[in-house]
């Protein structure tokens, strides 16, 4: 065998191994964060009163823009938002978090967009490839949270299909099963490296560590999975084009499953839209698949919790595909509403493609000035 083949089948197998690590490392995180949360506040009221400031709709969906643009990875921020769900965070207020990482998570490829910048019409393609998820993101929040806040929608249906879920055997209610076995032997460990400091500290060190742990996992992932996947995603995505939205939304969100980051798969999409590859309406299914197939992530790490509250950890994570799913579903199939994300990215890569600081000033104040300025303003005010 050549040494050239021998050495990429090294790398594909690292790959692979690093893979399978990773998904691990993530699940016993988020099962850590929940352990966390659970021995620094005792019960679910002592979790509440920590958010209390977030308990106004408004501000947790902020803090979910402003943490998922820092981070720059909705599935980091859902993944930890499953762990705070399972150490007590109530539902009520993750739904508008859950929201907020939806529109953080853009801010990536809107920055892959500036790599056009020198070239006009390539960035006004580009930009308006990036900000066309930003423009869907917003009005599905707009549409969805007040229905949120009216009948708690999307809190009923995720507690009835996690309930269904339950009944038929899939979400094991007693928190056995063979995954969660083994994952509880990592979470088990992480706990016993935190046995000897007082209880205060020992969950804070968890959370902290699990946090960390996260981020380590997701960074890790998603370099692996790019070395698996994301040449064929590339070559996938260019095949489809031109087959139709339904096809589209699908390749977007299989190839979203395969690399677990919406981020890649619209970061993908970008330069492709900006060469002319293909076209802002053919970028847009793609961009709707890559939404529901980020929600993969969370998914994963509800499995990781068991005992009491993983039931609302399985909640909050079918809520986020839940969501997803039907800001698709709603704002695609109604044709005057499938056209506002369209003409909003036009409109604001004509702009950006004429005066380039205000495409920068749009970045700053939509994924962090305003956000930032709306969580301090209710500390102050609290």
């Amino acid at each position: 065998m050549a040494p050239e083949k021998r050495t990429a089948i090294r790398s594909r197998v690292v790959s692979w191994f690093i893979l399978v690590v990773g998904v691990y490392v993530l699940l016993v995180a988020v099962g850590v964060i929940g352990k966390g949360f659970r021995q620094v506040f005792g019960d679910v009221e002592g979790v509440e009163t920590l958010f209390t400031f977030a308990t106004n709709p408004f501000i947790g969906l902020v803090l979910g823009i402003l943490a998922t643009a820092l981070i720059q990875s909705s599935s980091t921020v859902t993944s930890i938002i499953v762990g705070l769900v399972a150490g007590g965070m109530p539902i009520a207020v993750a739904i508008p978090m859950v929201m907020g990482a939806n529109v953080g998570t853009t801010v990536t490829n809107t920055l892959v967009s500036f790599g056009h910048m020198k070239r006009p019409g390539e960035f006004r393609n580009a930009f308006a490839a990036a900000t066309i998820h930003d423009f869907f993101n917003l009005l599905s929040i707009l549409i969805f949270l007040p229905l949120e806040l009216a009948f708690g929608v999307l809190e009923k249906l995720s507690g009835a299909a996690t309930h269904f879920i339950e009944n038929i055997g899939t979400a094991d209610a007693s928190g056995k099963g063979v995954v969660k076995a083994i994952v509880g032997a990592g979470t088990r460990f992480a706990e016993s490296l935190t046995s000897s400091l007082p209880e205060l500290w020992a969950g804070s060190a968890l959370i902290v560590g699990g946090i960390a742990l996260i981020l380590l996992s997701i960074m890790y992932l998603g370099n692996a999975l790019k070395m698996v996947f994301v040449g064929k995603a590339r070559n996938f995505l260019q095949a489809a084009v031109g087959r139709g939205p339904v096809t589209g939304i699908f390749s977007g969100t299989l190839v979203t499953v395969l690399v677990q980051s919406s981020s890649t798969t619209t970061s993908i999409i970008v330069p492709l839209a900006g060469s002319g590859v293909i076209g802002l309406r053919h970028a847009y299914p793609f961009t709707l698949g890559a939404n529901i197939g980020t929600t993969i992530t969370a998914l994963l790490a509800a499995m990781a919790i068991t005992g009491a509250t993983h039931a609302v950890a399985h909640q909050i994570a079918i809520a986020h595909f839940l969501y997803n799913l039907l800001g698709v579903v709603v704002i695609y199939s109604v044709p005057w509403l499938r056209g506002i994300p369209v003409a909003g990215a036009e409109w604001i890569a004509r702009l950006g493609s004429e005066r380039r600081g205000l495409a920068v000033a749009y970045i700053l104040c939509v994924f962090f000035g305003v956000p930032g300025l709306l969580v301090l303003a209710n500390i102050w005010l609290s």
